[in-house]
């Protein structure tokens, strides 16, 4: 992986975060990706997609790598129990060092990767467009979509539901349970002051190019 396309942000404590560019030249994934990497990638339509996974997916192993001293072939990924079920599908973990946690997020052509001392979850999305923003605001906690309709411009409104979005996909990944709990349920904010951040966790927006939103939460401990 190119380590030129992966900037090192400013973090609070343990807190790690990169930021990568996931488009231009393919890495060399054969060697380095497990066999389930390979298989979600050989399954995306079209070429860009497909070199976007790769690329997040090599960059997550090379920042793991450095970290960690090791090969970046020679990390082994598994999933922890679901918190709702019980069954394999919760937050991905390194199958021997259970005491790093990471967390990869990748839309358009950036990726954000976290890495932490205790459970983290990041997100990084393309802005929500104004005209579906009003509609995707139906699945937010009553008090967001109380902030978003206080809202008159629709630009900012797009911009508004775009940062609650990611911030309630980096919780619900960094607590296991992805959108498989209800969207509605936890109160993040949708304003640009300090989002809300539930059971105790830390919630925090991160600053990524013009387009683009992000968030990340970690656990307190």
């Amino acid at each position: 992986m190119d380590l030129d396309r992966v900037r090192k942000l400013p973090g609070p404590g343990d807190l790690g975060l990169w930021l990568v560019r996931t488009d231009g030249e393919a890495g060399d994934a054969a060697g380095v990706l497990d066999t389930g990497e390979l298989r979600r990638a050989a399954a995306f339509v079209f070429d860009r997609h497909r070199l976007r996974y790769v690329n997040a997916h090599l960059a997550l192993r090379s920042i793991l790598a450095e970290h960690l001293g090791r090969a970046p072939a020679a990390l082994r990924f598994v999933r922890e129990p679901c918190p709702g079920c019980g069954e394999p599908h919760g937050r991905p973990a390194l199958a021997d060092t259970p005491d790093l946690h990471f967390s990869l997020s990748h839309s358009g052509d950036l990726a954000l990767v976290a890495l932490a001392a205790t459970p983290v979850g990041a997100d990084v999305e393309e802005l929500t467009p104004p005209a579906t923003a009003d509609e995707l605001s139906a699945v937010l906690h009553p008090r967001e979509r109380a902030e978003l309709a206080a809202l008159p411009d629709p630009s900012e409104r797009s911009r508004a539901m775009s940062r609650a979005w990611v911030r309630k996909e980096a919780y619900l990944k960094g607590i296991g349970t992805g959108l498989s709990r209800a969207t509605d349920l936890d109160y993040v904010g949708t304003l640009p002051d300090a989002p809300g951040a539930p059971g105790g966790w830390s919630l925090r927006d991160v600053p990524v190019p013009e387009g683009y939103a992000a968030a990340v939460a970690v656990s307190p401990g």
